[in-house]
C-alpha cells in the first residue's frame, strides 16, 4: 500500500492577513479564505520559488502540490536552496498565477489580464522522513498527471538520494483575483476599438508515444480523456 503524505494542518476559516500577504495596489482583489486559495493551488502544479542567495534575489520554477496546509516542492539534493533548507529552514515567497483571459481595452493603458494567483511566504523545510519523501514525490507526480504514480516504477535508494523535497506551511498567505470587463474611461466609451476579454485556457495535445515504446502497448486510461 502506498504511503499517504501526512496533513500537515487543516484549519478552518481564512487566513490572517498580514503586511506581506496584503496588496499594496488593488487591495480589493485580495482574498484570503482557504477555500479560494486551495482552489487556486489544485488547479496547476508549477510554480516560481523566490529566496535570498549571497543577497540578491534568486526565483526558481519547480514543480508542487497542495496536500492540506502545506505545499511541496521539488527539487534536487545538489541545488542550493535544497541544502539551505536543512536545520531551521530557508525563507522563500512561493507563487502560483492563472491567466484565465486578456483584456482589451478601448485604450491601451487600460489593457489588463483576468487572473487568479497565491503567494505564499514562509519557511521551506527539507523533507527527510522516508514515508512522508516517498508520499509526497507521488503526489507531485499525480498532480500533472493524475494515476500516472501508479503506472510507473517507483524511485529507487539511488535515485531518491538524488532528489528532494521542500515542505511549506500554509499560514502567511492570499490570493488575488482579478475577474470581468475592461476599465474604460467614459469619454472613450465612444471610440470605434473593440472592447472586451480574450479567454485563456490550457489545453493538451495528442500524446506522443516514446519512440522506443513497444507498438502494441495501450494508451493509459488516464492520457486518453486529457
Amino acid at each position: 500500500m502506498p504511503a499517504t503524505v501526512p496533513d500537515h494542518g487543516s484549519a478552518s476559516g481564512g487566513y490572517v492577513p498580514t503586511e506581506r500577504s496584503t496588496p499594496t495596489r488593488n487591495r480589493e482583489r485580495a482574498e484570503y479564505d482557504r477555500e479560494s486559495v486551495h482552489a487556486i493551488l489544485d488547479e496547476d502544479y508549477l510554480c516560481h520559488m523566490g529566496y535570498v542567495r549571497d543577497g540578491a534575489p534568486v526565483v526558481l520554477p519547480t514543480l508542487y502540490v497542495r496536500v492540506g496546509e502545506c505545499v511541496y516542492l521539488h527539487g534536487s539534493t545538489g541545488s542550493r536552496p535544497l541544502r539551505e533548507a536543512d536545520g531551521e529552514g530557508l525563507p522563500v515567497c512561493v507563487t502560483v498565477t492563472r491567466v484565465d483571459g486578456l483584456v482589451l481595452a478601448r485604450s491601451a493603458f487600460h489593457h489588463s489580464v483576468n487572473y487568479r494567483s497565491v503567494v505564499a511566504h514562509g519557511l521551506a523545510r527539507r523533507v527527510t522522513e522516508q514515508d512522508e519523501l516517498t508520499a509526497a514525490l507521488d503526489a507531485l507526480i499525480d498532480n500533472v498527471v493524475p494515476g500516472r504514480a501508479a503506472d510507473s516504477r517507483p524511485a529507487d535508494a539511488r535515485e531518491l538520494a538524488a532528489t528532494a523535497v521542500l515542505r511549506l506551511d500554509l499560514s502567511e498567505v492570499s490570493a488575488k483575483v482579478r475577474r470581468g470587463d475592461p476599465h474604460d474611461e467614459p469619454e472613450d466609451l465612444s471610440l470605434p476599438h473593440w472592447s472586451g476579454v480574450l479567454p485563456v485556457s490550457r489545453t493538451y495535445g495528442t500524446p506522443v508515444p516514446s519512440g522506443d515504446l513497444a507498438p502494441d502497448t495501450p494508451l493509459p486510461g488516464y492520457l486518453a480523456g486529457r
